[in-house]
């Protein structure tokens, strides 16, 4: 069975209908391998900026603080030591430690096409004629409020060279915008609706199915 969808202009208005390609918006969800690569990518983008220094790097320390015997003191051979005010952290997190995770490439598409694939179901794919607006974010804020993803999350999905596109969405509130050729899994499920035009649909095909 064809997925179909409405097509609106730059009105807003219902212009007729559109069949989807199936081999991006009908397949079949397995929650375990969208929650795999989501976790994945979320890992990725995981900047690793703390970091304490050992009592390797820390400043000072180079002679013994004083002598082994005789002074009554416990006995001490660095300022660097740990238990020391100033001294080095045992057991602080390092920013060595990588978080990256690999998923294979036609994992991840396979879980995109699964998150558009049950957006589409629940009637979140909204298609566009064009996304041609002269880069004025009013005329596609205005757009955008007609469209039946009203004030709910959506994520617009332009094609390459539309810098247009990106120019007049990218300030409004609660829209996200990306090329289609690079959306994401966690782009997708961080918003609730997909504003997607004709031509990005086309370019998606072109880049994850006919390129296989």
């Amino acid at each position: 069975m064809s997925m179909k969808t409405k097509v609106y202009n730059v009105t807003g208005k219902e212009t007729g209908e559109m069949t989807l390609p199936k081999e991006i918006f009908d397949v079949k969800l397995n929650a375990d391998l969208v929650h795999q690569v989501y976790v994945s990518q979320m890992s990725n983008m995981r900047q690793n900026s703390a970091h304490t220094k050992n009592r390797s790097e820390v400043r000072g320390g180079g002679k013994k603080p004083w002598r082994q015997k005789g002074t009554g003191r416990a006995r001490h051979g660095s300022i660097r030591s740990p238990i020391w005010v100033g001294g080095g952290v045992s057991g602080g997190p390092r920013n060595e430690r990588n978080y990256e995770k690999i998923i294979p490439v036609k994992m991840r598409r396979k879980a995109m096409f699964m998150v558009l694939s049950q957006k589409a179901h629940e009637n979140l794919v909204v298609v566009l004629e064009t996304l041609e607006s002269n880069g004025k974010t009013k005329l596609m804020a205005e757009l955008m409020k007609k469209l039946p993803a009203g004030q709910a999350s959506r994520l617009v999905l332009y094609a390459d060279g539309n810098k247009q596109a990106y120019r007049a969405v990218r300030n409004i509130e609660k829209t996200g915008v990306s090329e289609a050729r690079n959306v994401n899994i966690v782009d997708l499920l961080n918003h609730k609706y997909v504003v997607i035009d004709k031509n990005a649909i086309k370019e998606m095909e072109k880049t994850f199915v006919k390129a296989e």
